[in-house]
């Protein structure tokens, strides 16, 4: 709880995945990459409590091993490539208020695709959200290297621009102004909106994340590069 507010920490874990598979119980560095983010919410001074949910007994056994909570297993319908984040935390508040009686101010999607995500991270976006009164703080991390007029189409074996008109593009550069895409560490909303359909609300804010700690795992490559980030960052 942080100044009177619940939050309630929800980390996905499917047991599928088409980029690597089995990708949430690989090994990494000795560890299933599911325990790094059990780990920094067991650590997390602000989250009221955390659980997982997951379709896959293994995935489950395997969280439970390592001390997370697992109440339920979710629904197999909502383990697939089209599943929304907003329908799985929807389930996740449904079943605790059914059959806890439980519910909550906030609720934190935490990935385990993300590990090296801090608990600092996370109470830094529980304490955004609560102090500004925001409807959700979202982790972000700023890119370092675009150049909008390089991005290209290919058509009929020609190069192509990939806007219409690079020319406001080209001064929008000449701007410097910092672009920041969602590195998928943390999603924090009002748990009123998710019960709504809504994952960000009138009010979003940003909790800015360095690249080092944002990987984001998705294809074999990004295990050695967050296996060369946590030698580097505990070395």
């Amino acid at each position: 709880m942080y100044n009177g507010k619940t939050t309630i920490g929800v980390i996905t874990a499917r047991g599928g995945s088409k980029g690597v598979p089995r990708k949430n119980i690989k090994l990494l560095l000795g560890k299933p990459l599911l325990a790094y983010t059990i780990e920094a919410a067991k650590q997390s001074k602000h989250l009221t409590r955390y659980i997982v949910s997951t379709e896959d007994e293994e995935v489950a056994a395997i969280a439970r091993s390592v001390g997370a909570e697992v109440p339920f297993l979710r629904p197999a319908e909502l383990a697939g490539d089209r599943s929304t984040s907003v329908e799985v935390l929807q389930h996740a508040l449904r079943w605790l208020k059914e059959k806890e009686g439980k519910t909550y101010d906030y609720v934190m999607i935490l990935q385990p695709t993300s590990p090296l995500r801090t608990a600092q991270d996370i109470d830094a976006c529980i304490a955004k959200a609560v102090d500004t009164d925001a409807d959700s703080v979202m982790s972000m991390v700023a890119i370092t290297d675009l150049s909008l007029p390089k991005l290209k189409r290919i058509e009929n074996d020609r190069i192509l621009p990939a806007l219409e008109d690079e020319g406001p593009v080209s001064a929008f550069r000449d701007a410097s102004e910092t672009i920041y895409k969602r590195n998928t560490a943390i999603y924090l909303t009002r748990t009123a909106l998710i019960e709504q359909g809504e994952m960000f609300g009138k009010i979003s804010r940003p909790y800015i994340m360095p690249p080092e700690r944002s990987i984001d795992i998705n294809e074999p490559s990004d295990f050695a590069l967050a296996e060369f980030w946590m030698r580097t960052l505990h070395s």
